[in-house]
């Protein structure tokens, strides 16, 4: 990271950037997993840096990539995350699971093993986990690679149902992500901002600077004009 100063208002934030270009690195010390080198973080008013035990009440976070028990039914994973999230009373933890299960369209399968989950069902379930003690901030990491179109619409609406209760950081490569959804964007390379606003004026300012062009096989390059 090089000097990173974002700020992150409610809705959906997105941090837009090619694989290796430090996004990821940048998620997980936000979500505290990661120690930076030097800098303050805010959450409100907490500090994410020396109050990481109040900062994770208060966070929910999916991972690039997670594993889960494939033999795990999915309504007995999500209540066994609860418990680890402090929901200890058995009547409310039930109602908070089911709630969780309907809102990301997983009730109808709630009985079944993850290891039977195709990919968008598996983030889904991703998400309930993340949603849990109503988050402040929610942060999502690279969610939608891999996702058939339909699922990664299904996804999509979902995250953008979220960001209007809370601050979400769509951590993604994947320009129309953040295009369809996003109210803020930051574009990262080699942990260094390159840009951040809202995405007409970073368009805006980019108009120009970049193209596509098509290649042999029918695919498509991005080129940057010669300094």
């Amino acid at each position: 990271m090089k000097g990173i100063s974002l700020d992150v208002p409610p809705g959906m934030f997105g941090l837009l950037g090619r694989n290796g270009a430090g996004k990821s690195t940048l998620m997980r010390i936000l979500a505290t997993l990661q120690e930076p080198d030097e800098g303050t973080i805010q959450l409100g008013e907490l500090d994410v840096i020396r109050e990481k035990e109040r900062v994770r009440e208060t966070l929910g976070y999916l991972p690039q990539s997670f594993g889960f028990h494939p033999r795990v039914r999915a309504e007995r994973l999500l209540d066994h995350f609860a418990v680890l999230k402090g929901l200890v009373d058995a009547a409310s933890r039930a109602a908070v699971v089911e709630a969780l299960l309907k809102r990301t369209n997983l009730w109808d399968v709630r009985n079944q093993r993850v290891g039977t989950f195709s990919g968008g069902m598996r983030q889904r379930l991703g998400v309930a986990i993340a949603l849990l003690g109503n988050p402040k901030l929610i942060i999502v990491d690279e969610p939608t690679a891999g996702l058939d179109p339909e699922e990664r619409v299904r996804f999509l609406n979902l995250l953008s149902e979220i960001g209007e209760a809370s601050a979400v950081i769509l951590s993604t490569h994947i320009v129309e992500d953040v295009e369809e959804l996003c109210s803020n964007l930051a574009i990262i390379d080699r942990g260094e901002i390159l840009l951040a606003g809202a995405p007409a004026n970073v368009i805006a300012n980019i108009r120009g600077g970049i193209w596509p062009r098509p290649v042999p096989g029918g695919g498509r390059t991005t080129e940057k004009p010669s300094p």
